[in-house]
């Protein structure tokens, strides 16, 4: 089976595709076979990767409309295991289309559900920063909702209107949906985001991730190269922290490791621990 996780906040400058596109390189790294959909209207997650948004003939938008599918609407990228479902502006009129159709919430989950379970092992879905159609149908799809949240007082803010969220897209489209926290941009200097950092490890012990994406300019290099930072710079301490937090989600998602033939075995490079910081975390607390 695939897996589907959808990166998700309603806030901008979180580093949200900055996750998309690292995470995705990390479970390309491991072995994985991974699909990513940019699903924001900017498209940043295609420019990221080098792909001019106005030149590509099919998009996400074809495969919401019927027009195309999944995998006929992707293309590969220049790092193995990653391919990409582009977007354009065109999206911003889509969300507006779709949203007169009945089951508008369905259209990404439908799609998906027709490809090859065997094609891809994991999909990523770069949400836009809004609650709109577009965000419905990627948490309509998603078996996990993966939350960026910067220690800043307005993404914390954010985050409690991404929770109704999540409560209303299981109780009227996916009721299975779990969700995870992934502190981002985190600046272990400063002590407002200590302290944050502290509030949410007590508020959300199940739910938010051991691992900590610190601040680092390489994450902002690294698109103007058309590459994760795994790629770019897999030695950095970022490229070492991405790497967790896909080891994290491999866990959480039960990825069958015995099945991708003779490809890597998940496991974390040597020193990977030094860029993992520890949280609490309960069992009977799962998000």
């Amino acid at each position: 089976m695939t897996a589907v996780i959808a990166v998700a906040q309603n806030k901008g400058g979180v580093a949200k595709t900055t996750t998309v596109l690292s995470l995705g390189g990390s479970l390309a790294e491991m072995g994985l076979l991974v699909l990513l959909i940019d699903m924001d209207p900017q498209a940043h997650l295609t420019l990221s990767l080098g792909v001019n948004p106005e030149s590509v003939r099919r998009t996400v938008g074809d495969v919401l409309l019927g027009h195309s599918s999944p995998v006929a609407a992707s293309r590969e990228t220049d790092t193995s295991g990653l391919d990409l479902l582009p977007a354009n502006q065109e999206l911003v009129i889509l969300e507006k289309v779709l949203y007169k159709r009945p089951g508008y919430e369905y259209r990404l989950k439908e799609s998906l559900d027709q490809m090859d379970p065997g094609l891809y092992d994991v999909v990523l879905i770069d949400c836009p920063p809004s609650v709109g159609t577009l965000t419905i149908n990627g948490l309509s799809a998603a078996d996990l909702l993966l939350i960026p949240v910067p220690c800043e007082y307005y993404a914390v803010r954010s985050l409690r209107q991404m929770l109704e969220l999540v409560s209303l897209v299981r109780r009227k489209t996916n009721p299975s949906l779990r969700y995870r926290l992934l502190v981002t941009m985190f600046d272990i200097r400063n002590k407002v985001h200590r302290t944050i950092l502290d509030q949410l490890r007590f508020r959300f012990p199940g739910a938010l991730l051991r691992t900590i994406i610190q601040v680092d300019t390489r994450l902002r290099e690294s698109p103007a190269f058309g590459l994760p930072v795994t790629r770019y710079a897999p030695r950095t301490r970022a490229a070492r922290q991405y790497r967790g937090v896909a080891q994290e989600l491999a866990r959480i998602l039960s990825l069958d490791k015995d099945k991708r033939d003779s490809r890597m075995e998940i496991s974390l490079p040597v020193g990977v621990s030094s860029g993992v910081l520890e949280g609490g975390w309960r069992k009977d607390e799962q998000g």
